[in-house]
C-alpha cells in the first residue's frame, strides 16, 4: 500500500509539473529532415537573431559553436513554463559565457507580441523564438533522440559540440537520459552543466 501511495504521489507531482499534449510521436511522422550544414535563422521576440547549423547528430549556433546549447520547448499557456522562466533566465545569466538557451514555442499558434508578453510577465530574458521553423526543429530533435512518448512541456535537451548530452532524469533518481521533462530544479540543471563543461 505504501508503495502504491508513493507511486501515486510521484505521478501526481509529475502531472502538476508538466503540460501535456494528447499527441504521441509517431515513427512514421513525416517531416523534411535537416541535412548536415543546413542553416536555420531564428529571430528572437526580444530582438536579435541566431543561426542554427545542422551537424551530423544535432545543432550548433553559428559563431557560438563552443557554447553548450539548451533547447527549451515551451508554451505561453503552460503553467510550469511560466513558473520556471525566471529561474531559466538566471541559469542563462550565470553561465552566459559558455551557455545558450533557445526557447521554441510549441503546441500553439500565437503572435510574437503574445510571446513577448510571456517574456515580460514571467522574466524569460533568454532567446525566445516564435518562428515557423520551430515545429520542424522540434520534430528533428525528437527524432534525433528517438523520443517516442507523449510530448509534454516544458521539454529540454542539451547539446555540446552539436552532440546531445546525457543529463539527469529528475523523475527517475537522476538516471542518465537525453531530455528534461516537466519543471526541473535549476540546481540540478546547473550540476549537469558543470559536468558537461568538464566533459564528464
Amino acid at each position: 500500500m505504501k508503495k502504491i501511495l508513493t507511486l501515486f504521489l510521484i505521478s501526481l507531482a509529475f502531472f502538476l509539473n508538466a503540460c501535456s499534449k494528447e499527441e504521441e510521436i509517431q515513427n512514421d511522422f513525416m517531416f523534411e529532415e535537416y541535412h548536415k550544414g543546413d542553416k536555420i535563422v531564428l529571430n528572437s521576440v526580444n530582438g536579435g537573431s541566431k543561426t542554427l547549423i545542422r551537424t551530423d547528430k544535432g545543432f550548433v549556433v553559428e559563431g557560438e559553436e563552443g557554447k553548450v546549447l539548451m533547447f527549451d520547448f515551451f508554451g505561453t499557456f503552460c503553467t510550469p513554463c511560466k513558473e520556471e522562466a525566471l529561474d531559466l533566465s538566471k541559469l542563462w545569466k550565470n553561465n552566459s559565457s559558455k551557455f545558450i538557451i533557445i526557447g521554441l514555442t510549441h503546441f500553439e499558434d500565437v503572435s510574437d507580441e503574445t510571446v513577448k508578453k510571456f517574456a515580460d510577465d514571467y522574466g524569460a530574458y533568454y532567446f525566445l523564438s516564435n518562428g515557423g521553423s520551430n515545429d520542424r526543429i522540434i520534430a528533428q530533435i525528437l527524432k534525433d533522440i528517438d523520443y517516442q512518448n507523449m510530448e509534454q512541456l516544458p521539454f529540454k535537451v542539451v547539446l555540446k559540440n552539436g552532440i546531445y548530452q546525457k543529463i539527469s532524469d529528475y523523475w527517475n533518481n537522476n538516471a542518465p537520459t537525453n531530455f528534461y521533462l516537466g519543471k526541473i530544479p535549476t540546481e540540478l540543471m546547473q550540476e549537469d552543466l558543470n559536468k558537461i563543461y568538464k566533459g564528464k
